[in-house]
């Protein structure tokens, strides 16, 4: 690996992060099938992929990229206003 793909990884996503989330959400959603009960454990990975990624990516990348971190918290505080703004509709 280069140094630029180093640094990129250390500014950003870890390259393994979402390859993971995506297999992990597809094992526990096809456990949602046989197990229709659980399935909502399935759909909330599916959502908490990318927030995991926003908090990553904000924390780990403090000290190197201050911008993208705040980027990245701007993400996560846009999301919550969805949700709070959902609970009133």
């Amino acid at each position: 690996m280069t140094s630029e793909g180093k640094k990129s990884e250390l500014a950003g996503l870890p390259a393994w992060l979402y390859p993971a989330g995506f297999w992990l959400a597809v094992a526990l959603l096809a456990v949602g099938v046989f197990f229709p009960d659980y399935a909502f454990v399935g759909v909330a990975c599916v959502a908490l992929v990318p927030v995991l990624a926003a908090v990553w990516v904000a924390f780990g990348a403090w000290k190197l990229d201050r911008r993208l971190s705040l980027a990245a918290l701007a993400a996560l505080a846009g999301l919550g206003l969805v949700v709070v703004v959902k609970g009133f509709i």
